[in-house]
């Protein structure tokens, strides 16, 4: 069984030993295509497992609640200067335990309860926190959803894009105070110079949701919406390739506002040593080889769903612009559900997640759709031609998936090419 260079120090503890190294195991002999995953790199785990996690540190630099923190508002300093640069952004806010975290503290700095936000459906590429009915953001604002275009047999133009149509009718009808770009599943660039334009249009603020992107922005591979957004929010564990945990950049007129939502008004304590290994990634981020590595991600991601789609998959809007594929599993088999390929592509070794589609007849349990991505197994070197077999074997998997030694060969197969791509042998590479 394999084993992280990091056991050792849990050695007084066999079962979380035990376990830990079943995960790096699993993480290292398996393909990871969870777009919303990625490997960290030592030097960012080395952070999160400091002697920070010992200091409690509530408030802000320079106005904390408790004593000893000279050496954390240093650290807390340069995660904000180094995000701040990273960005191009007059504040940031690099606190939040999460990118949910930072959605309701944005929405909390900025409106009044009952307030409208327009922001993406659900089942058509929106997040949780854009006004789910399981969310609490639901409970508290009035959400309004614009969706994509309708599908399309043209193959030069597919449909499935963010209807701008649909986003300014809605917006000139409904006056909402704020206007949310992004989405969770969307693998299409989301320009955002049209929603300011309409947000301008009717006089709202305009919150970009980059949770996703975020890694793919600093790196030059999508637009930057911090020039045309009042406020950023994101996450910092999918393609900016840092610790989990979340973040908040904004312009300088709301700072105090969204520095108030986070502190005291969602959390207490932040978590510093989180906050460390933020500063490394942002570090990371802002070096050319990273440039490189999204660019790569996103070169990585156009072949996968060619080939996915030489296998009989459609691929929802007709292809990729950034980290992931949507898939559409009915035209490859009818039968097909999300739930079932994940969990058959799950026994072959391949870690996918089941997905909505636009205008899924499947519930969010069930699904129609697949999704993928290509940020961690990018992190570990592999290139278009590792995608292009990466299709093969799921291809393979999914025909035969009530065939038991056709997908434990699969599995084989699979492990052979992780062999050969070692997230934490990569690293030196990047």
């Amino acid at each position: 069984m394999g084993s992280s260079p990091f056991d050792a120090w849990i050695t007084n503890d066999p079962e979380v030993t035990s376990l830990l190294a079943r995960e790096w195991e699993r993480q290292t002999t398996t393909l990871q295509l969870i777009a919303s995953e990625n490997f960290a790199s030592p030097a960012v785990m080395a952070a999160t497992g400091s002697i920070l996690t010992n200091k409690y540190a509530e408030g802000y630099p320079g106005r904390r609640y408790y004593g000893g923190n000279q050496v954390v508002d240093e650290v807390e300093e340069l995660a904000r200067h180094r995000l701040t640069s990273l960005f191009g952004a007059d504040h940031a806010n690099v606190q939040p335990h999460s990118g949910a975290n930072a959605n309701v503290a944005v929405y909390q700095a900025l409106l009044e309860p009952g307030d409208t936000i327009l922001a993406m459906r659900l089942d058509q590429g929106g997040h949780l926190t854009h006004g789910s009915p399981a969310s609490i953001t639901s409970k508290w604002w009035n959400f309004v959803s614009y969706g994509v275009t309708p599908r399309s047999d043209d193959p030069a133009h597919p449909g499935e894009l963010i209807d701008f149509d649909n986003v300014r009718e809605l917006a000139h009808a409904h006056r909402p105070k704020m206007i949310l770009a992004g989405a969770t599943a969307y693998a299409r660039i989301i320009d955002p110079a049209p929603f300011r334009e309409i947000a301008d249009e009717v006089g709202a603020l305009l919150m970009f949701d980059s949770a996703h992107v975020a890694g793919l922005i600093a790196g030059g591979s999508h637009p930057n919406p911090v020039p045309f957004s009042d406020v950023v929010s994101f996450t910092t564990h999918k393609t900016l390739r840092g610790p989990r945990g979340g973040a908040i950049l904004c312009r300088e007129e709301f700072a105090k506002k969204i520095d108030s939502a986070v502190f005291p008004g969602q959390q207490g304590g932040p978590l510093e040593h989180a906050i460390a290994a933020k500063a490394v990634s942002f570090k990371e981020a802002s070096l050319p080889s990273f440039a490189t590595y999204t660019n790569q991600i996103v070169a990585n991601s156009k072949a996968f769903a060619a080939a996915l789609g030489a296998e009989g998959f459609r691929n929802v809007s007709g292809g990729t612009e950034n980290h992931m594929v949507l898939l559409d599993l009915r035209q490859f088999d009818e039968e097909l559900t999300g739930k079932v390929a994940q969990e058959v592509l799950d026994r072959a070794g391949i870690t996918t997640n089941r997905n909505t589609i636009p205008d899924d007849p499947r519930s969010p349990f069930i699904t129609s759709g697949l999704r993928v991505g290509t940020a961690a197994q990018t992190t570990a070197g592999m290139k278009e031609r590792e995608f292009a077999a990466i299709a093969a074997m799921m291809a393979r998997a999914l025909r035969h998936r009530d065939d038991d030694a056709e997908i434990v060969q699969v599995r084989s197969d699979v492990a052979a090419l992780c062999a050969d791509f070692n997230p934490y042998g990569s690293f030196t590479k990047l």
